[in-house]
């Protein structure tokens, strides 16, 4: 078996590190919630091979994890071999120096390649683009990522162009020093005129494409706090401001489900539906109208303000909405409300 452990071409080998925060929790419920690319129970056949090892230890899958706890679990799989294809692939760069690049990427437009997206992404215009970037562990070795953002939001990206240069902006994501604000439109009339949510996040227990909320100090999840403000009340619709604490999977979309005010036309949780407004034919087709102008959910990437991993000082970018996502605000401000 020994011999077996150390064979890439027979095992894939994962490793996450627990928070310095983190509560008692099963190992197996942990990695269940951690690592998006596997499933219960390939988790539970490495526990009985014992492949799953903590601190450098076999373990068995009622193990607790503790705080800081290292833990790399490899499982009966051959890896899956991703050839990067460059893509001669248009893509809006707004800012470049011989660190770093930052990119206004569009709505639609699949940051990476994997799941039934192998080409036509971000990363192989990049690759095309600019040649070889350095690869992230922690974003499955893809080249250049710190961060990403879901395939129908648009809005701003920084790229690493080298390898101390993404060491130094994932530590900064790591540390919450980044400061990243989105603009989204949401269903309904927000009673308050901002506020934060709070509370864990992982995946559905009974959809693991898709994010739920759990208790904030509960066993379940991580940590995700979102801050939102009011920018313009449209009646059926409202534009926010969000600036994100943490950046989970979802986090906007999920949260802002959460308090009763789903994302304008996301597909994944709810807000692709007329949840607002009355039920006429004309409103019916004035909603389809707007839904018609973006990909999914409105939502976009406003800002992002870092630190310059060799100038040492912030630097901030801001991009205006696309036209789709400015369109619809456009109708909505001429709508009669009845």
């Amino acid at each position: 078996m020994e011999d077996d452990f150390l064979d890439k071409e027979l095992f894939e080998v994962y490793k996450v590190i627990a928070d310095s925060g983190q509560k008692p929790l099963r190992i197996d419920k942990f990695l269940l919630d951690r690592l998006e690319s596997t499933s219960r129970s390939k988790i539970q056949e490495a526990a009985k091979l014992g492949n799953i090892l903590v601190n450098e230890k076999s373990v068995k899958s009622n193990y607790k994890v503790k705080p800081n706890d290292v833990i790399q679990m490899v499982v009966r799989e051959e890896p899956k071999v991703l050839e990067l294809i460059p893509q001669d692939i248009p893509i809006d760069v707004l800012y470049e120096d011989e660190e770093l690049i930052i990119v206004n990427k569009a709505a639609g437009l699949v940051v990476h390649p994997g799941h039934g997206n192998y080409k036509g992404t971000l990363i192989n215009a990049l690759i095309y683009h600019f040649g070889n970037l350095p690869k992230s562990p922690e974003l499955n070795h893809r080249p250049g990522l710190v961060h990403r953002i879901d395939k129908n939001t648009s809005g701003l990206l920084v790229i690493a162009k080298t390898e101390s240069t993404m060491t130094h902006l994932a530590k900064q994501f790591f540390d919450r020093t980044v400061e990243r604000r989105y603009l989204a439109l949401v269903w309904g009339d927000i009673k308050n005129e901002k506020g934060t949510i709070k509370t864990n996040l992982a995946r559905n227990l009974k959809n693991r494409k898709i994010m739920d909320t759990y208790e904030f100090e509960g066993d379940i999840g991580k940590h995700a706090i979102t801050n939102y403000k009011v920018v313009k009340r449209l009646g059926y619709v409202t534009l926010v401001e969000c600036k994100l604490e943490t950046g989970r999977t979802h986090q906007i979309r999920i949260h802002m489900k959460s308090i009763g005010h789903p994302l304008f036309n996301d597909p994944e949780y709810g807000g692709e539906k007329i949840l607002k407004g009355h039920n006429s034919a004309n409103y019916r087709k004035f909603i389809q109208n707007c839904f018609d102008e973006i990909p999914g959910q409105a939502l976009h990437a406003k800002s992002l303000s870092f630190e310059h991993p060799k100038k040492k000082k912030n630097i901030s970018f801001e991009v205006e909405l696309p036209s789709g996502f400015q369109k619809i605000l456009n109708k909505f401000e001429k709508i009669e409300l009845k």
